[in-house]
């Protein structure tokens, strides 16, 4: 029987420097960073009493599970009397901020309101409902209203940009 010995004589540094070479080449694909997807709301906002059906003057208004892709015409108009009330989802209303009440979008959502007589847009968040009154797409509230121009009634196009379920 023939035996045979192969010996290499390496300094421990070029071992060392090869190991840790292969150690960052295999582990290079096991950390791989993903951003958390936003397309859907987490069940616990999608769960939350604001987004379950309710009922206002006798109709009953079924809100959405998920937004994406929404696109949408209509008339929009503006509040700002409520200052300091609560909006659906709790936190209190700033009529001064970038914020709007929608009948259905999930809460809540960030949508950019485009006036389609100006072209200005505006991104706000969706954190109310309303508005109930007949023909009404969208509510802004007074600060994004005067962000794109609207003093009473407008046609707007209403886009999803992104649910705020993590950023409330």
């Amino acid at each position: 029987m023939i035996e045979l010995r192969t010996t290499i004589n390496l300094p421990l540094a070029s071992i060392t420097g090869v190991l840790i070479l292969l150690f960052a080449f295999l582990s290079s694909g096991c950390s791989i960073f993903t951003k958390p997807s936003t397309s859907s709301l987490s069940r616990s906002k999608q769960n939350a009493p604001y987004n379950k059906p309710y009922k206002v003057g006798g109709k009953t208004y079924y809100p959405i599970s998920s937004a994406v892709g929404y696109r949408e015409k209509g008339i929009a108009s503006w509040y700002g009397k409520e200052s300091g009330n609560r909006t659906a989802m709790g936190t209190r209303f700033n009529p001064q901020g970038l914020t709007a009440a929608h009948r259905t979008l999930p809460l809540p959502t960030k949508v950019r309101v485009t006036n389609l007589r100006n072209g200005r847009a505006v991104d706000v968040i969706v954190n109310d409902r309303g508005p109930f009154k007949r023909n009404r797409l969208i509510d802004l509230s007074h600060g994004a209203a005067k962000k794109i121009g609207l003093h009473g009634l407008t046609e707007v196009r209403v886009e999803y940009l992104e649910n705020m379920a993590s950023n409330p």
